[in-house]
């Protein structure tokens, strides 16, 4: 048994969470404790180098279709109600807890106790109850650790219980399948089960501070940030595939954080004490810093291939799936910053890749034509990503984020709007996805261009550049760019067929102000026609 199991004041802070009569605790163990019972317990694998490498089963991803939020008098005004917040009965929470606590009677948990939020004005003590010790590592990696003499004092404001193998059964828990995530913002609990997915685990946390952080006049962004040599932060929107981590974990600038941040009057602050990369044929060309995270101890590698014998990974497999992960502490990349903080932010960067080709690899937003973009959180899916997508497909998550917005976006969409102005923070749309064509036919945009493009937007020198307005899009395209063809910087010039490149973009507009319409009530007039033309 281990040392660090149990005493008597943790087994009765978890008796505050409902679970009693609990075999082993194992409270805040290290790194090192957690492997041995990882393996012990025949969770994972050693890889070559250090990794522990682990497979989720049938849930390879986040089943966004099983979240839903306890509908109760304290919230209910305040959450966004919709598919991303589906209402769940107060009764049906308090039955499905209770059989949770009675299934993980006599049966040993794993905690951590530790913090979201690197801003000490803003951080939130956070509890992770979790049934594997592999999915306790995780915890440790991704959140911000607690230091000896704050575990003392340790009181948590929301509390995590994940348990992968219990199970709902959907007609007397009031759940869609027997997998369940399931947030009650009045008992200040997530309970999480059916699924051995880990970023559930972390997603969960994000929703809570997207409901806790707007009420304290804090926006909560889906982003990463990094800091230049000159001191000034950058912001980096985008949903998964465009790059975003990829493209702010650059070895020329200090990373505060790969993928959830809050800017107060503070500046930008890291919600995270980890990142949450995806490996899917990770380049130890392109990304040094991340395929290094892989070959280390410490980091937890999911769903990635293992050679039994050799014990190598092998990161361009994707028979288990394409999301597969690595969990990390930031100290693992080289030019982190562990303090979590940067300034206001000088530049936002929103990352679309678009597989249709039609939107330029560079174009300078209008603070309305922000707040328009960020409300649309555009990306597409090709082939190959996702089971059934044979042809590209549009993608719009407001805020860059929908599934893990409690609020209504037009409220993160303002909070934006009022720091872009107060600040003078330029806003500039990035396309790293196709040219020339749509997927098929064109190519995706060489990542040396792309870094060239940030790079130039981040070191100023696109400001003054004469612009091009897209007739579309109305977006101003610079017409140069160093290290970038000129020639690929107005897309409709990249196409063999003008016609073709005129049709397609008239029919993503068209998605745009399809998918704008959900969002357009008591929406500003100027933020209405910061969109794309119907002409």
């Amino acid at each position: 048994m281990s040392e660090h199991h149990i005493s008597a004041r943790p087994r009765l802070g978890l008796e505050a969470h409902g679970l009693f009569n609990l075999n082993a605790i194992y409270w805040t163990l290290p790194t090192s404790a957690l492997y041995e019972q990882a393996i012990e317990r025949r969770e994972g694998h050693i890889a070559h180098m250090g990794s522990l490498v682990v497979r989720t089963g049938h849930h390879t991803g986040r089943s966004a279709n099983d979240k839903f939020v306890v509908r109760e008098p304290s919230s209910e005004k305040e959450v966004w109600w919709s598919p991303v917040n589906r209402p769940y009965d107060p009764g049906c929470f308090e039955r499905l807890h209770l059989r949770m606590a009675s299934y993980l009677q006599m049966k040993d948990v794993y905690v951590q106790d530790c913090f979201a939020g690197a801003d000490p004005d803003y951080r939130v003590p956070v509890r992770i109850i979790t049934e594997y010790a592999w999915h306790s590592l995780v915890a440790r990696n991704m959140f911000i650790q607690a230091r000896p003499g704050e575990l003392e004092n340790h009181e948590p404001q929301f509390t995590v219980i994940d348990v992968p193998r219990f199970h709902a059964i959907p007609e007397t828990d009031c759940t869609n399948s027997e997998t369940f995530v399931i947030v009650n913002f009045a008992k200040r609990l997530v309970l999480i089960g059916g699924t051995s997915y880990a970023g559930e685990i972390k997603k969960s946390v994000f929703t809570l501070m997207n409901y806790l952080l707007p009420l304290k006049g804090v926006l909560p962004m889906h982003s990463s940030a990094n800091i230049g040599p000159d001191g000034s932060t950058a912001v980096f929107f985008g949903l998964s595939g465009t790059g975003k981590t990829t493209l702010s974990a650059d070895s020329s600038r200090t990373l505060i954080g790969d993928d959830e941040h809050g800017w107060s009057d503070n500046g930008v602050f890291n919600f995270e004490g980890g990142c949450y990369a995806k490996t899917i044929r990770l380049s130890p060309a392109a990304e040094p810093e991340i395929f290094g995270t892989t070959q280390r101890f410490g980091t937890v590698l999911e769903n990635v291939t293992l050679d039994p014998e050799s014990r190598q990974v092998d990161l361009d497999d994707d028979s288990l799936t394409e999301n597969t992960r690595a969990s990390y502490h930031i100290s693992a990349i080289p030019n982190a910053t562990l303090s979590g903080r940067g300034g206001h932010p000088k530049h936002i960067l929103f990352l679309t890749a678009d597989a249709f080709g039609v939107l330029p690899p560079v174009a300078k937003l209008t603070p309305e034509q922000a707040m328009y973009h960020f409300i649309s959180g555009y990306t597409a899916r090709v082939a190959g990503t996702e089971k059934g997508v044979t042809e590209p497909t549009p993608v719009f998550s407001p805020c860059y984020g929908g599934p893990f917005l409690a609020l209504h976006p037009r409220r993160y969409a303002q909070m934006l709007g009022d720091r872009i102005r107060r600040h003078g923070t330029k806003v500039w749309l990035i396309n790293t996805g196709w040219s020339g064509g749509p997927y098929g036919t064109g190519e995706r945009m060489p990542i040396a261009y792309t870094r060239a493009i940030v790079n130039a937007v981040l070191a100023g020198n696109l400001d003054d550049v004469p612009t091009r307005r897209d007739p579309v899009f109305g977006l101003a395209m610079p017409q140069s760019c160093p290290g970038v063809p000129a020639e690929v910087l107005d897309p409709r010039d990249t196409w063999k067929d003008e016609d073709a490149y005129d049709a397609a973009a008239r029919r993503l507009a068209a998605s745009f102000r399809e998918n704008f319409r959900n969002y357009e009530q008591d929406m500003p007039a100027e933020i209405r026609a910061a969109g794309p033309s119907d002409a």
